[in-house]
């Protein structure tokens, strides 16, 4: 086998892996159309490049004992990184997409000088951990990114802001993503909408993001920023939203909604707001509960006449939102969609990777270069094994 042939084997069963973890070898054998022989072949070549280990297979019932594919424990690892509007998350993720997850922490200042020297810190320490181990940074952002710049994060108040400091002096490689877009990606790649050809996510936390996922990868748009859903003008035209763009979305589906139903001033928190009032809605605070949903429903029902998704995938405040007026936005939703969708329209779920989606889709991100032909080069050349 030439020795790009065995680096694209590779990273074929090192994505199986990361998408199924626990698989067998036989299984990877039968889904890559590979023999018995090369399948071992390759497992052997990764093991011994530290990539991937067998480990014995749960018990059940009679048959030969066998074994499932692991993440090696020596083997290179992504440090996702999730900025927030109140503070920021991380973990670090290996070969087969296992998330270990650090406690989150909060912001000192939003200025974004401070907040990136403090996510440097963490990626500092994170390689005196791990040393050589650590081979990439994936960084979710929660606003519009281009490259290695966000453009514009209206929640934090940003703009045009280079992002490389995180990992300047470290020679580790960047990644960066929009939050909504990675979460999208943990849900196609291992969650709710696994093995759907079309699918639409959507995550509610301060304002609405989302993207259009196309057999598990997401649509970038022209310049690599589509899925800003929540700037689409299906809210009041007569306001014009901190992005610069009149009636957004945004500002009819979250904590800010909330309070402007309830005639009470914008929170200085969205989010924490919303939470508090989806957890014990009251008679008070019904009607207007019911009007965001509703709100969100309907939208959703414009974005699946748009993009003919399979399935819709929610997460954040969408979730507790639509289960806390479910009739509101079922009616919203099916009276918004076009005639022929409404006898099978898409199923609406709720996300299976609620609180760590937008981390595990950053590993993602961070693993599909990990395992690109010139990182497993690098790596076994790292090794000696090249």
């Amino acid at each position: 086998m030439s020795r790009r042939g065995r680096w694209q084997t590779g990273a074929e069963v090192l994505g199986l892996l990361g998408r199924r973890p626990g698989i067998t070898r036989a299984a990877v054998a039968k889904e890559l159309r590979l023999s018995t022989g090369s399948a071992t072949e390759v497992t052997t070549r990764l093991r011994d490049l530290q990539l991937l280990s067998e480990l014995p297979a749960p018990i059940q019932g009679r048959g030969r004992p066998t074994t499932v594919l692991a993440a090696h424990p020596l083997g290179p690892v992504v440090l996702a990184l999730e900025i927030r509007q109140g503070g920021w998350r991380s973990g670090v993720v290996s070969l087969d997409g296992s998330l270990d997850q650090l406690p989150p922490r909060r912001h000192h200042s939003r200025r974004p000088n401070t907040v990136l020297a403090a996510l440097r810190e963490v990626v500092a320490a994170t390689r005196a951990q791990y040393g050589d181990r650590l081979r990439a940074v994936a960084l979710a952002v929660p606003g519009t990114v281009r490259g290695l710049v966000l453009l514009q994060a209206s929640t934090l108040d940003w703009t045009d802001v280079d992002l490389t400091p995180v990992v300047r002096d470290t020679g580790l490689f960047l990644l960066t993503g929009n939050d909504a877009t990675l979460a999208g990606v943990a849900e196609a790649r291992t969650g709710a909408a696994a093995g759907a050809g079309t699918a639409l996510h959507l995550i509610v936390e301060v304002g609405i993001g989302g993207t259009l996922l196309l057999d598990g990868v997401p649509v970038g748009g022209a310049n690599g920023t589509a899925g800003e859903y929540g700037h689409t003008p299906y809210g009041d035209r007569s306001v014009r939203c901190p992005c610069g763009a009149l009636g957004c979305w945004d500002l009819e589906i979250d904590g800010r909604a909330l309070a402007r139903h309830l005639g009470e001033p914008a929170p200085d928190d969205p989010y924490g707001y919303a939470d508090e009032l989806l957890r014990q809605p009251t008679a008070r605070t019904r009607p207007a509960i019911e009007s965001v949903a509703g709100a969100l429903g309907a939208g959703i029902a414009g974005l699946v006449n748009a993009h003919d998704p399979e399935v819709i995938t929610l997460g954040g405040l969408a979730v507790p939102l639509r289960a806390a007026a479910p009739d509101a936005f079922a009616a919203a939703y099916s009276d918004n969609l076009m005639a022929f969708h409404r006898s099978t329209p898409p199923p609406v779920l709720d996300a299976a990777h609620p609180t760590d989606g937008v981390l595990r889709g950053a590993g993602a991100l961070g693993l599909d270069h990990l395992t690109s032909e010139a990182s497993l080069t690098a790596w076994a050349d790292a090794l000696g094994r090249g």
